[in-house]
């Protein structure tokens, strides 16, 4: 991985604050998979509060990074989300299905364009990936196969939750190699 690129340079600059924040995320979608009925059931406050704490995490990585347009899109999407789902939970379990599919897709497609955005630095592929999982995941919840009602939500909100962590992390991993190796042969 190289450092011409000022995403990467910028990651790498707050690698550690990607890597926390990317590790939050992944914890929230554990704790989603943990309990999907419970998730389903609570969706309105406990998903909602789960996609704003992930919605604020991702705006200040988006910020912190300066990464484009694509972060931002991600965070205010989950901001959206969450905001709609905690504050109108009786409403939140009518709609559901809709604005998580919103949600899975629109994330999924910004976080495929980012990714094409650092390709071909090492990291890229993990965002992809995350996008690509997200993508499908709205796909399945679309054609309700093969999960149903309240477990579903819970399962494939904390799938995108945990994928997407370990994605952020990983990049931040990344970039934070990259930086150090740059250092280092500056160093030397």
């Amino acid at each position: 991985m190289n450092t011409n690129n000022p995403i990467i340079e910028r990651i790498g600059k707050s690698s550690g604050m990607a890597i926390a924040i990317g590790m939050l995320i992944a914890l929230l979608g554990v704790l989603a998979l943990s309990a999907p009925l419970a998730t389903g059931i609570a969706v309105g406050s406990v998903i909602g509060f789960f996609l704003l704490i992930s919605g604020i995490a991702q705006l200040i990585f988006a910020f912190k990074s300066g990464g484009g347009v694509w972060p931002y899109v991600a965070a205010v999407l989950t901001l959206l989300a969450g905001g709609y789902m905690a504050f109108n939970p009786a409403v939140a379990a009518a709609t559901l299905t809709l604005i998580l599919l919103v949600f899975l897709f629109g994330s999924g497609i910004a976080d495929i364009l980012l990714s094409f955005q650092l390709k071909p630095e090492d990291g890229w592929g993990w965002l992809l990936c995350s996008g690509a999982l997200s993508v499908v995941l709205g796909v399945m919840m679309w054609g309700q196969f093969p999960f149903s009602g309240d477990v579903a939500i819970g399962i494939l909100l904390g799938i995108r939750l945990l994928f997407g962590g370990i994605a952020l992390a990983m990049l931040g991993l990344r970039a934070r190699g990259a930086v150090n190796k740059v250092k280092n042969l500056a160093g030397a």
